[in-house]
């Protein structure tokens, strides 16, 4: 049972009018079907809508793990967000290879994907899922509607941040397709549910529209770390801007490294503080670690299973010799593993078991017995090393509470990033902060791993070069590396920059370059197909 959690209620009454909640702690059977007119009339089913705003990034449905999935056309436990943003963001890098062969997955690590894959049409239709469920509770608990429904008082103030919650979840929706497809459609809450055909938005205009919504809607949120663990407050308003704003120069062609260190510096300062130890970042119960997750996706192996999130976390990277029980699963998909380039930013002696057993830097979460570093096969599991940092355990070891579905909390941002996104801003050029302030924040993050000071940097090793391994060693698998290394340049190209080769990028054993267009992904043919306003972004 997750502790001060924010209950997962799954709501249809939003586009079906029917409604059926399901705590995240105790599964309620369907009782009562009503529209949205009664919904939106009472505040205890308003919250419950709002928990289906919330429950779309960690559910793929409405019927548990298989059988009523939100986006057609696509396996259902594939259909999750983040395990669609991993395959996405992780999968074409030298972070991660995948064995499998399922429709899609393989052309990631090629980098041979086309407007007709199924993963990128299914993480499309994801984000634009989430943002009409966003959009329309927005729409439903306007000022006007909760007055002419006689809303007011405390229930008023709480749905009202209920809305404002609403609208981050939209603009962090929005990040992520602005990221990834750079121009989608774009619609709002002043847009029915049908009642036009999206117009194509530009990624300059994306950005603009995302940090002035986040800006908005910042007076409007609860205080850092004051709300319900699970919800979304100020510090996670900040830390998105920290995050855009080190990003504006790709999305926009304008840099912004000053807002993005005004921005990281606020969330910094709002109170939050590395967990000790950094093996329980992803753990069973890592809902405890409140002073550094900034904004999670809420799982419980009991109530909200799925085949996507931190099951896939946990189950498909456990294969070859690796003891399923150990990672409190029934046991393991043999699927992904990294690339000795991930493995070669740790200090030599790198762990054989875990939690890390010898390696200086404890991040490095991989297991070696029966894996070779060199990846000769991409389908063959034991090629790369696999890696075990999301263990459905707790950190005092219990097992999870199912060992099919996993209770680990998926941290979409937490204070880690932000430290990381002041000293990159700074040293890009960004003049309202300063490079001691930096070092400081990196050494935290440093010293935390290696256990005490012996990890620390010097004001001379801190450069941008250094920033990238860091980010790599600090935030592998957790959804970065594409944006990062596109970023830096190295996302396509093969540079005299060793880190712009990995094996089989490009579907090379030893790596090759591809054209630049992949810095984007392309606009489904699916949707391109049902909206003329679409254009298909170059090279595809």
């Amino acid at each position: 049972m997750k502790r001060n959690s924010f209950k997962i209620l799954l709501v249809l009454a939003i586009l079906t009018g029917g409604l059926i909640s399901c705590d995240k702690n105790k599964i309620l059977t369907p009782n009562y079907q009503v529209s949205s007119q009664q919904v939106y009339s009472d505040p205890k089913s308003i919250v419950e809508a709002a928990a289906k705003v919330y429950g779309a990034f960690a559910l793929t449905g409405n019927s548990g793990p298989a059988g009523a999935g939100d986006i057609a056309g696509i396996d259902e436990g594939t259909s999750d967000f983040f395990r669609l943003l991993w395959y996405a963001q992780e999968l074409p890098t030298d972070e991660a290879v995948i064995g499998w062969g399922d429709p899609g997955v393989p052309d990631f690590h090629q980098m041979s994907w086309s407007s007709s894959n199924l993963i990128i049409t299914g993480l499309y239709y994801r984000s634009m899922y989430q943002i009409t469920l966003a959009n329309d509770f927005i729409r439903q608990t306007s000022d006007a509607n909760l007055a002419s429904h006689g809303i007011t008082g405390a229930d008023a103030t709480n749905i009202r941040y209920f809305r404002a919650e609403a609208r981050f979840l939209r603009a962090y929706q929005y990040s992520v397709l602005m990221d990834l497809f750079a121009q989608p459609p774009f619609v709002t809450d002043a847009n029915a549910v049908g009642s036009i055909v999206p117009p194509q938005t530009t990624r300059t205009a994306l950005f603009a529209y995302v940090e002035s919504e986040l800006k908005a809607i910042d007076p409007l949120m609860v205080a850092p770390m004051k709300n319900q663990y699970g919800r979304a407050d100020q510090g996670a308003v900040w830390a998105l801007l920290s995050r855009i704003y080190l990003n504006a120069q790709v999305y926009t062609g304008t840099a912004r490294y000053n807002d993005a260190i005004t921005y990281a510096s606020k969330a910094i300062g709002a109170g939050y503080a590395l967990i000790p130890k950094y093996d329980n970042l992803f753990l069973a119960d890592n809902n405890l670690n409140t002073s550094e997750n900034i904004f999670t996706i809420e799982y419980d192996g009991a109530n909200t299973q799925g085949y996507g999130g931190t099951t896939f976390m946990t189950h498909a990277p456990v294969g070859g010799s690796m003891p399923s029980v150990d990672f409190g699963i029934s046991g393991g998909w043999g699927g992904v593993r990294t690339t000795s380039n991930l493995v070669n930013l740790f200090p030599a002696n790198t762990s054989t078991t875990f939690p890390n057993n010898g390696n200086p830097d404890t991040r490095a979460e991989f297991w070696t017995q029966g894996q070779n570093l060199a990846i000769n096969d991409v389908t063959s599991f034991t090629d790369g090393y696999a890696v075990t940092k999301w263990r459905n355990v707790t950190s005092t070891g219990a097992q999870g509470s199912s060992s099919s579905f996993s209770d680990v909390d998926e941290p979409l941002i937490r204070l880690s990033e932000v430290y990381l996104n002041y000293a990159e801003a700074v040293l890009r050029g960004g003049t309202n902060g300063d490079k001691a302030t930096a070092l400081t924040y990196i050494n935290k993050i440093r010293a935390r791993a290696y256990g005490g000071p012996s990890g620390n940097i010097t004001a001379d090793q801190l450069t941008l070069s250094f920033i990238l391994d860091e980010r790599g060693r600090e935030l592998y698998w957790e959804g970065f590396r594409r944006t990062d290394l596109i970023r830096y340049g190295i996302f396509t190209a093969v540079t005299s920059d060793s880190r712009s080769v990995w094996p089989f990028k490009g579907g090379v054993k030893t790596g090759a370059g591809v054209g630049d267009y992949r810095n984007l992904y392309p606009i489904p043919d699916q949707d391109r197909a049902a909206n003329p306003n679409l254009k298909q972004n170059p090279g595809y």
